[in-house]
């Protein structure tokens, strides 16, 4: 195949390229603006919020406006990984993949230039939650594509090193945004809706996320070949079909017990937590970048060890165990978290990388475990709604922390979410079966069994 690739190459005129790194770089890349994108509104968008918001919002009320901003993209991905997802296994990954990033390039930059609630009222927030919706869509797709055609192309010894190689873009990307509000942060202090980084500064990141995808469907356009595991693969009328309601759907409903943890793990990691050092710890906006950017780069690493761990374990062991380690360790470091004031930031620090190590890596393999977990003919409809489907329950975390709270108390009813996302993590992974040796060219994935 890489022959054929090769030759591809040479007679359009075009430099000869290892189809195996390009793919690779076209996923570690994609991955790297799909996370950046989806995590601007967290971490660069919410000292700006008085900009979409009435003066008179209350503390509450603006609570559920960031939420929804955020849900807004996790509920349109399901529905841009089936659709993406469908032709993708019924077209090809390359082609499916360029739209999706050029997609969620447009939709990025076009949010950077939306007026505020000064200009058009309530408009304003339903103009970013939509424009958030859309995006949604076209990041949904890509994962459901760039990630299984750079799997496909990765040698079954060397999968599990790949996926952490994609993945930990993730807390990369995170590093970066915090990297980038820490600066702008510095420059222009957001000191009420008039000041600078309130009514253009913010813009900055969402043009860069904007710019990103751009680049990447030229990147794909130029480098990326599609995989011989498509070409391979059996045709199915419908993936979807097949996988909702044909031979594969206890397949489905496993990942989707596996992943509903993950995403319960990960709001309250990513979501939840940088808004609990800032109101309930009282951390300026600042020094909360800082911290997430530390936890940020040291997950990088465990991202990557929890790849490279799965391939010498197993990835049925590891999301057992992870999943118990999950609900414990997170759950004890959190509760530690919500005994600080704003004078113990270096405490606050190491307790918030405990917290984000402990949930967020994960992912480290995820990348590899999803696309070995279904067969070459509905594999990106598989990785994708698998991955996304899950999002639908978690992403409503506020109403669930919301109703929990008047039990045990505001403060610590994220440590229930937590608990409940490990267990089921824990309960995904031993009801699947082992899968990092199998033949990703061949149609059998996931017939493997423990």
């Amino acid at each position: 195949m890489s022959t054929t690739v090769n030759s591809r190459a040479v007679s359009a005129g075009r430099p000869v390229r290892d189809p195996r790194r390009a793919a690779l770089r076209g996923g570690i890349l994609g991955y790297y603006a799909d996370q950046f994108d989806i995590f601007v509104p967290i971490i660069t968008l919410a000292p700006a919020m008085i900009y979409f918001e009435p003066e008179d919002t209350s503390k509450g009320t603006a609570a559920l406006i960031a939420a929804a901003v955020f849900a807004a993209t996790l509920l349109a991905r399901p529905l841009g990984s089936a659709v993406f997802g469908y032709y993708a296994d019924k077209v090809g990954r390359r082609i499916t993949t360029m739209v999706a990033v050029a997609g969620f390039g447009v939709t990025t930059f076009l949010i950077g230039l939306l007026p505020g609630h000064q200009h058009i009222g309530l408009w304003a927030i339903a103009l970013l939650i939509g424009m958030r919706f859309l995006g949604g869509i076209f990041l949904g797709g890509e994962y459901a594509t760039a990630v299984p055609l750079a799997m496909e192309w990765s040698p079954a010894r060397r999968r599990g090193l790949a996926s952490g190689l994609i993945t930990c873009t993730s807390p990369l990307a995170t590093a970066s945004i915090a990297a980038l509000s820490l600066f702008l942060l510095s420059v222009m202090p957001p000191d009420g809706v008039h000041s600078a980084y309130v009514q253009w500064g913010w813009r900055i990141p969402f043009f860069i996320g904007g710019l990103l995808g751009i680049v990447l469907f030229f990147y794909y356009r130029r480098n990326v070949e599609e995989a011989p595991a498509f070409e391979a693969g059996e045709s199915t009328a419908s993936p979807l079909r097949e996988l909702l309601g044909g031979r594969h759907r206890r397949d489905l409903a496993q990942v989707f017990v596996l992943m509903t943890g993950a995403w319960f793990l990960t709001n309250v990691a990513a979501a939840v937590l940088p808004s609990m050092l800032r109101n309930d710890v009282g951390l300026h906006d600042r020094t909360v970048s800082i911290i997430l950017l530390i936890s940020s780069v040291v997950c990088v690493g465990t991202f990557i060890g929890c790849a490279v761990l799965s391939q010498r374990i197993g990835r049925r062991r590891f999301y057992t165990l992870f999943g118990i380690v999950a609900a414990v360790v997170a759950s004890t470091c959190y509760t530690l978290l919500t005994t600080l004031n704003e004078d113990q930031a270096v405490p606050a620090t190491l307790l918030t990388i405990g917290v984000q190590a402990s949930t967020i890596s994960m992912y480290g393999p995820i990348a590899a475990y999803l696309t070995e977990r279904f067969p070459a003919s509905i594999r990106a409809t598989g990785y994708g709604v698998g991955y996304s489907l899950a999002l639908v329950i978690p992403a409503f975390y506020a109403f669930y922390i919301s109703g929990i709270g008047t039990l045990i108390g505001t403060a610590l009813a994220p440590v229930a979410l937590l608990v409940l996302g490990g267990l089921l993590v824990a309960v995904g992974g031993a009801l699947g079966p082992e899968t990092k040796d199998v033949d990703m060219t061949a149609d059998t994935a996931a017939e493997a069994r423990s």
